[in-house]
């Protein structure tokens, strides 16, 4: 199968962002006297958005007293601190510029707040991605396909000829809901037996490997 359209996933498929998510997520925590996270917790705690990821690290969630005020820190401080450590896995600025090469689309598609997203894709891949689409008010958030859909919108294409490529569960259900193959990436925040276990059928060790298929 050739595919014209390539739909990524941001956190653990194109940068690794866990290190700054969990510095962020840890000064808010440490702002409000709750005890702060370690980095594998939040390894496991991000995919649904910063939300949920604030939801998780909260104790007692949405049902504690501060957590709007709590959540409000995380988001200020990872506005500025979102690039501190947070580069591009090995490999990935290369498989950007093949695509591009050959005259493919590329569309980022996260459930990282719309601003952070943008910016996230400006300042590391210009303009090698087409389209960037985060969680904003009035779409859904992955795994429904709004995010996909709005990407293929603006970029004038429709699934026949797309191809979807991510980390974790989240992601290959967004494939399915979107009506996209999805390719899982073993260099993020999930591992092979985890994916497998989740309905993975395509996996990929090396970014490389994604211009073979």
């Amino acid at each position: 199968m050739s595919y014209d359209v390539y739909v990524f996933d941001l956190d653990g498929t194109l940068l690794d962002t866990l290190r700054d998510l969990t510095a962020s997520v840890n000064h808010a925590l440490r702002w409000a006297g709750m005890p702060e996270r370690s980095i594998e917790e939040i390894r496991w705690f991000v995919g649904n958005g910063v939300k949920k990821l604030m939801e998780r690290a909260i104790p007692d969630g949405l049902n504690n007293p501060r957590f709007d005020e709590v959540y409000q820190e995380f988001r200020d401080y990872y506005l500025h601190h979102g690039q501190d450590t947070t580069v591009p896995y090995p490999g990935i600025m290369e498989l950007l510029q093949a695509l591009k090469y050959e005259g493919k689309q590329i569309a980022v598609v996260s459930n990282k707040f719309y601003k952070a997203t943008e910016e996230l894709c400006q300042h590391f891949f210009g303009g090698l991605v087409d389209v960037a689409i985060g969680e904003r008010e009035g779409i859904r958030k992955k795994p429904a396909p709004d995010t996909v859909e709005e990407a293929l919108r603006q970029l004038n294409a429709d699934c026949t000829h797309a191809v979807y490529v991510g980390d974790s569960d989240v992601d290959i259900q967004t494939a399915r809901n979107s009506g996209l193959p999805c390719i899982s990436v073993l260099w993020g925040f999930r591992d092979q037996d985890f994916l497998l276990a989740h309905g993975a059928t395509t996996l990929v060790v090396n970014p490389s490997d994604i211009l073979s298929l």
